[in-house]
């Protein structure tokens, strides 16, 4: 499965669900406010910015972003809610592209960074999140801890959630740090559709890494937006690597 073959016009125009999931305002509004005061002041750029959920409301509250899209038919969804002035968007990889000016804030959320399949690839990433910005500028990243202890001995699945009309499974390979999330979506019919992501699983410290391979240090991490404290249960992290300021 390659990235660029998954987000199709099909997934892009079923992609939003204003008002709930990851559009629900509990999760949306910590997220847009903690990026806008970390942003400063300055320019924000969106790896990956997909169809504008959350790039859409931090240009309204006058944050100026730009994003990195590897989907055109992503893309051209967030082209419904903001035109190219507002909201410049380059198609590309957010590996290796680039986007011109400089910035203060380049941010990567719901566990994106995963969609590289790599540690080459991951690592690039960072390397290009350094390149876009100036002294003391911040890299986020949202993503979550890979749920290895549920997996029982000999059982490469888990069931991460069951419900009305939805299930997601995970299957692992655990020497390559894969994992492949099949999305099960059935009615009332015995019919099912199936969506499936692959992604390269990182665990936090490994994440740091790449991070002072790039020139940043880690600056704060909690388990969410709202900033509660990330502890060895958390399941998810929003981890911000910052550069050092000028001399």
């Amino acid at each position: 499965m390659e990235q660029g073959d998954i987000w199709d016009a099909d997934v892009a125009l079923r992609y939003d669900t204003p008002g709930t999931g990851m559009f629900a305002p509990e999760v949306l509004g910590p997220t847009v406010d903690r990026l806008a005061r970390l942003a400063e002041g300055g320019a924000a750029l969106e790896f990956a910015i997909g169809t504008g959920r959350v790039a859409v409301p931090l240009a309204r509250r006058g944050v100026p972003v730009t994003g990195i899209e590897l989907s055109p038919s992503m893309a051209e969804r967030l082209r419904t809610k903001a035109d190219e002035d507002t909201i410049p968007v380059i198609i590309g990889d957010m590996a290796t592209t680039t986007a011109p000016g400089e910035y203060t804030l380049v941010y990567l959320v719901y566990n994106t960074i995963a969609n590289l399949l790599t540690q080459a690839e991951q690592v690039a990433c960072f390397r290009n999140a350094a390149r876009h910005l100036g002294p003391g500028g911040r890299f986020v990243v949202e993503l979550w801890v890979p749920e290895l202890r549920k997996l029982p001995p000999g059982q490469p699945a888990v069931v991460c959630r069951s419900d009305p009309g939805y299930i997601l499974l995970d299957t692992y390979d655990t020497l390559r740090q894969h994992v492949v999330s099949h999305h099960f979506h059935f009615d009332g019919t015995r019919q099912a559709e199936l969506f499936r992501t692959p992604h390269r699983y990182i665990w936090p410290a490994e994440l740091d890494l790449m991070a002072q391979l790039a020139g940043f240090e880690l600056e704060s991490r909690h388990a969410d937006w709202d900033g509660t404290a990330f502890t060895a249960e958390s399941r998810s992290h929003v981890s911000v690597y910052r550069l050092p300021p000028s001399p």
